[in-house]
């Protein structure tokens, strides 16, 4: 995808809204000194040309009764377009696993999952990939303490 062509007033837009999507179009346009309707409007062009995708509400894990966080590392047997496409799909069908990435390097697949106790952690691997005849291996990491999470993309320092 080619990068939008973004002024710095979108890009402090951006980094407002990822800081809190629930900041009043008053709030928005005091901090970059516009009015509230060209707000709306940068906002509205921002959201029809693909760079603001979705909003959301960050959840604590904890607070919902999955306190476990495990980075998962895997390798599949074949590398095929629709082997690759079938473990994406049925990754993004689980609903403990938080973000899936296709990666270089060790492994084919970098998953985050969130579960309750390592009894909960071990039924998603069965499910995901113990039953899966293409996963040749995968390396497990559970995170300790308290990770730093982040959504927000950095639109202030680019271009």
């Amino acid at each position: 995808m080619k990068p939008a062509a973004l002024d710095a007033l979108d890009r402090r837009l951006l980094d407002l809204l990822q800081q809190d999507a629930g900041r009043s179009l008053e709030s928005l346009a005091g901090e970059v000194a516009l009015s509230a309707p060209a707000v709306q409007r940068r906002i509205r062009r921002l959201r029809e040309g693909g760079v603001i995708t979705g909003e959301v509400v960050l959840v604590e894990p904890a607070a919902v009764g999955l306190p476990m966080t495990f980075v998962v590392i895997v390798e599949l047997e074949r590398e095929r377009a629709d082997q690759i496409d079938g473990f994406r799909r049925k990754a993004a069908a689980e609903p403990l696993v938080q973000q899936c990435y296709y990666v270089t390097g060790e492994g084919d697949f970098v998953l985050i999952a969130q579960a309750r106790d390592m009894d909960d952690f071990e039924a998603l691997t069965r499910r995901l990939l113990f039953d899966d005849p293409n996963v040749r291996r995968f390396r497990t990491s559970v995170v300790m303490g308290k990770p730093l999470r982040g959504t927000a993309v950095p639109a202030g320092h680019a271009g």
